[in-house]
């Protein structure tokens, strides 16, 4: 799937990723390829993006994600 990490000053990340771990204001989750369409708040916490084998971490300040056609797109306040 293909995500993308931005926040209002700058692209964080952007490429492709196996699985993604999200902190949800109700709780943390996690989103796979071909994932359901999908809106939810974010709330403080780290997004964990699994590629290659490889796991990358970003502290954010809250924010939103949307899940539609194998594209994540986290819409964050801040990465701390």
């Amino acid at each position: 799937m293909h995500l993308e990490i931005i926040t209002p000053d700058k692209k964080v990340f952007a490429g492709e990723a196996n699985a993604v771990t999200l902190p949800g204001t109700e709780g943390q989750f996690q989103v796979l390829n071909r994932h359901a369409p999908l809106v939810s708040t974010l709330g403080k916490g780290d997004v964990v993006v699994e590629a290659g084998g490889v796991k990358q971490s970003y502290l954010i300040d809250g924010g939103v994600v949307e899940v539609l056609n194998n594209q994540v797109l986290v819409l964050a306040e801040a990465v701390l």
